[in-house]
């Protein structure tokens, strides 16, 4: 009886830590919804994701006032690429998620999920598309 009572524990121990580890996958980070009548990709909480035309695949280019206007999508440091999603290191040591090598962001005046008022900001701010 203590040997199954032991080995429950341990069991359920792993099952709880794999859990803890899924909670860095990008399935949990990123969605995709309909945004303006349109399929987009959002974060978990649904608010629409950007991309910024001044970044190059893999690097991004916001950065200060840029990023505090547009906050990168954030990823863990344990986060792993998965399919069209990348996990790219900033220059601030933080990691954000790409999409197809374009950096993922969102934008402080979308106020509730499902806006959309950063798509062509400038010209240069578009919603991410799957």
């Amino acid at each position: 009886m203590i040997i199954r009572s032991t080995a429950l524990a341990l069991g359920l121990a792993v099952l709880t830590s794999g859990m803890a580890q899924a909670d860095h996958h990008m399935a949990k980070s990123i969605k995709t919804a309909n945004v303006s009548g349109a399929s987009a990709l959002t974060n978990a909480k649904g608010m629409t994701l950007y991309t910024f035309d001044k970044d190059i695949a893999g690097k991004s280019n916001c950065a200060g006032k840029c990023a505090a206007n547009w906050p990168p999508m954030p990823a863990k440091a344990s986060s792993k690429n998965e399919g069209d999603f990348s996990v790219l290191k900033r220059e601030n040591s933080t990691y954000q998620w790409a999409y197809n090598g374009q950096p993922l962001y969102t934008w402080i005046k979308d106020g509730k999920p499902g806006d959309n008022t950063g798509d062509g900001v400038k010209g240069v701010w578009h919603t991410a598309r799957p």
